[in-house]
């Protein structure tokens, strides 16, 4: 076991990917010679070349659109978006090509291929480097959706997502590139449509994922001193999401809470709720409550951008009220 940083576990995940698989390669803005802008791709053109370690011009829409070009020839690239708000830009290639082409041309193309990079509130970024477009692309067919939240689970999903044949968007927290943990030295794979049980419990269920399963971690020594015994899942994948893993839950606990940097209106949290309304309504004791980031631009003032998502004791207090709650 070797403690590692989360960005270095994404590069050791890309690393031996691309040892592994010659038909593997990145490409993006600064991501060889710099290599890139939190350092996950640090050197790994000196070890594989600058054809596979492919630094681009400032065009998302451009190598966005080769990346999909190249994945229907056979080729597995890894996007790095320098900061995943700029790939809004290349939102077509990613809706109308990446996510369609499979299925359009009758199965006849495969799309392998990774579209990563940093997201969500970090600290005073301004409103246009602090996006999470989760949502955004939730509603495109044919895309997996992915937001690790650890070093362990960011290598494991990684690869996963590399060998999938399947275009992946995969989410990383720009607060969480310098999270530290052990990690196995043998090769291992996380599944990329399970989500995972941070905690068990049995009075209230807590789903949530990236930076807000640490908010919920610390939130929690409050919400036990308060009696209860939560269980707290971290969501992981998006899009599937793992609805066994939440039924069971849910069938145990009977109470439901979503915690979600999303903004509230159309977000991650409000397309769960209906899945569960749809799929586990008996099973209720209460209404699912949802917490999520307020539906405004993110204020570039510290102060004003914390009042704007999720805080621990906003956690707890939904906790007390939801379990208080007499229907």
């Amino acid at each position: 076991m070797a403690e590692t940083l989360l960005f270095n576990a994404l590069r050791q995940a890309i690393d031996e990917e691309m040892g592994r698989d010659d038909t593997v390669f990145v490409l993006g803005e600064d991501v060889g010679h710099y290599g890139g802008s939190y350092k996950v791709t640090k050197d790994l053109y000196k070890k594989y070349g600058e054809l596979r370690v492919l630094d681009t011009p400032i065009a998302e829409n451009s190598f966005t659109g080769m990346a999909v070009g190249a994945a229907m020839t056979g080729l597995k690239p890894i996007i790095e978006g320098m900061n995943m708000g700029f790939l809004l830009l290349a939102f077509n290639q990613i809706a109308n090509n990446a996510g369609m082409l499979r299925y359009t041309s009758g199965g006849n193309f495969k799309i392998p291929m990774v579209i990563r990079g940093p997201g969500g509130v970090g600290r005073q970024l301004g409103a246009e480097h602090s996006q999470r477009l989760e949502a955004y692309f939730h509603a495109v067919p044919g895309l997996k959706i992915v937001a690790c939240s650890t070093p362990y689970n960011a290598k494991g999903l990684l690869k996963a997502a590399i060998r999938d044949e399947n275009p992946v968007l995969f989410f990383e927290h720009v607060l969480l590139y310098n999270l530290k943990e052990n990690l196995p030295d043998n090769e291992y794979i996380v599944p990329l449509d399970k989500a995972e049980i941070v905690r068990e419990g049995k009075d209230v269920t807590i789903l949530t994922y990236s930076r807000m399963r640490h908010h919920c971690l610390q939130a929690l020594k409050q919400i036990e001193s308060q009696g209860y015994d939560p269980e707290i899942i971290d969501l992981i994948s998006l899009k599937p999401f793992d609805l066994q893993t939440i039924g069971d839950s849910i069938r145990k606990t009977h109470r439901v809470i979503i915690v979600e940097e999303c903004m509230k209106t159309g977000g991650i949290a409000a397309e769960l709720i209906a899945l569960i309304n749809d799929n586990f309504f008996d099973e209720l004791d209460a209404p699912v409550v949802r917490l999520s980031s307020q539906d405004i631009p993110t204020p570039y003032n510290g102060m004003l951008e914390r009042l704007t998502i999720v805080q621990p004791p906003q956690i707890s207090e939904a906790v007390d009220k939801l379990m208080t709650l007499h229907i």
